[in-house]
């Protein structure tokens, strides 16, 4: 099994330590994995954590979008990821309550030179602070692998033109767009 997707499955964080049990068991072969729209909760994520720190793990795509997660489970994604960085190419965590301390973590993971993260995907997640990220792609080798990155509908307000500046000379196309309202099958982020 190389993808698995249990998105819209009302997994919760007990179930959720089942399902990371089973996943621990035989992580190498899994590629893409993707539990969005399930309420995990940080608890949850912190379960999964445990598959994305296996040196066995070689997952290309994870997406844990609207899974009830805040910046202490983004924390807890970014650690797991700092141990096992090298594989993961696509990472979606929009409609989660990151905000600007959850950026900043994703932002420390950015500069280390193993991560080369294609696609990162941050839509609604109550960010208003993006000089971190900017910071980190300045300062590293990450602008020559990202290819993609939404940041749709957060106030981001300032700190978008940096961004902006900061992505002009590169293949990354940035998504802000905060004209128009998230579909009706959004996920609240207060």
């Amino acid at each position: 099994m190389d993808k698995l997707s249990l998105n819209r499955y009302s997994i919760t964080e007990e179930q959720s330590l089942i399902l990371t049990s089973a996943l621990k068991s035989n992580p190498s072969h899994l590629r893409e994995l993707n539990l969005s729209w399930n309420t995990l909760g940080d608890s949850g994520v912190k379960h999964l954590c445990a598959v994305l720190k296996d040196s066995h793990c070689k997952l290309e795509r994870l997406s844990l979008s609207c899974c009830d997660m805040t910046d202490e489970g983004c924390s807890d994604v970014t650690s797991a990821l700092k141990s096992n960085p090298s594989h993961l190419r696509e990472l979606n965590l929009s409609r989660n309550t990151l905000g600007d301390s959850g950026v900043k973590n994703l932002s420390d993971l950015l500069m280390n030179s193993q991560f080369k993260l294609e696609k990162l995907e941050l839509y609604c997640c109550g960010i208003t602070d993006v000089s971190s990220l900017t910071q980190s792609l300045t300062n590293s080798k990450a602008l020559q692998f990202l290819k993609e990155l939404d940041l749709s509908f957060n106030k981001i307000g300032d700190s978008q033109q940096r961004l902006r500046d900061e992505l002009r000379d590169s293949n990354c196309v940035l998504r802000v767009d905060e004209g128009r309202s998230p579909n009706s099958d959004k996920c609240v982020v207060s």
